[in-house]
C-alpha cells in the first residue's frame, strides 16, 4: 500500500464494509511455478475471515494453503492531471482507494462450500431486488452438487488488513476542491464525491 501516512485508512470497520461491498477482488499466492494470481468473489463468514472457491484447475488451487496470501479489493481510481490543482510545478498522480487483507486460507469441506456458494450468490441476489431470488432449486436436480465437485472452497483467515485512499490529502484544499471538480467534469463522480469528502 502506499507509504505515505497521510493516504493510510486505518478504519477496519469501513474497510470492511467497502470490501463486504465490492464482493470480489484479486487473490495472490506462490506457487511451486511462481507467483500466481486470481480473481474471485468472496463473502465474510465473519469478523475475521472471507470465503471464496478456485476452480480446482487454478493454478492457485492445492498451493494457496501453503503460505501466506494476499487479497486485495480495488475501488474508484482516476488520473490527476497538474493542471487541475491550480499550482506550479506539480506532476501527474493517480488517486484511488483499495484493501489489501493479508492472510492464511484453508480448504473447506464439501458442506461448508455449498453454504458458501448459496451466501454468494445469495449476497449478490439480494442487491438486484425487486428480482426474485435466483436459488441453485432451480437447477436440474443433482446438477449443482455435480458443479461443486469442480471447485474448492476456501477460508481466508485475515491476520492483517492495510488500507489506503489516495485522495490528494497531500495538497492545500483549494487544489483538491479543483481535481475534485475536474474530475466530475470527466464523469469520475465516485472519485470527485471521495475528494470533496476530505474537505472541510
Amino acid at each position: 500500500m502506499h507509504p505515505d501516512r497521510r493516504f493510510a485508512w486505518d478504519d477496519r470497520a469501513a474497510m470492511r464494509a467497502f470490501v463486504a461491498q465490492a464482493g470480489f477482488g484479486t487473490l495472490f499466492g506462490m506457487t511451486p511455478a511462481g507467483p500466481r494470481v486470481a480473481h474471485v468473489a468472496a463473502i465474510f463468514l465473519d469478523d475475521d475471515r472471507i470465503g471464496f472457491h478456485l476452480a480446482r484447475s487454478n493454478a492457485l488451487a492445492g498451493h494457496i494453503e501453503h503460505g501466506d496470501a494476499l487479497f486485495v479489493v480495488n475501488g474508484p481510481d482516476a488520473y490527476v492531471s497538474p493542471d487541475w490543482y491550480g499550482m506550479d510545478d506539480q506532476v501527474p498522480t493517480w488517486n484511488y482507494v483499495a484493501v489489501e487483507l493479508q492472510g492464511r486460507a484453508s480448504p473447506m469441506v464439501p458442506d461448508d462450500l455449498s453454504a458458501l456458494i448459496d451466501a454468494l450468490s445469495q449476497d449478490q441476489e439480494r442487491r438486484l431486488a425487486p428480482k426474485p431470488l435466483w436459488t441453485k432449486d432451480k437447477m436440474s436436480d443433482g446438477l449443482a452438487d455435480r458443479m461443486l465437485g469442480a471447485v474448492t472452497g476456501y477460508a481466508f483467515a485475515i491476520s492483517d488488513w492495510r488500507g489506503t485512499r489516495k485522495l490528494g490529502q497531500n495538497k492545500p484544499e483549494a487544489a483538491r476542491a479543483g481535481v475534485a471538480d475536474a474530475l466530475r467534469l470527466q464523469g469520475k463522480h465516485e472519485m470527485a464525491n471521495l475528494m470533496r469528502g476530505t474537505l472541510s
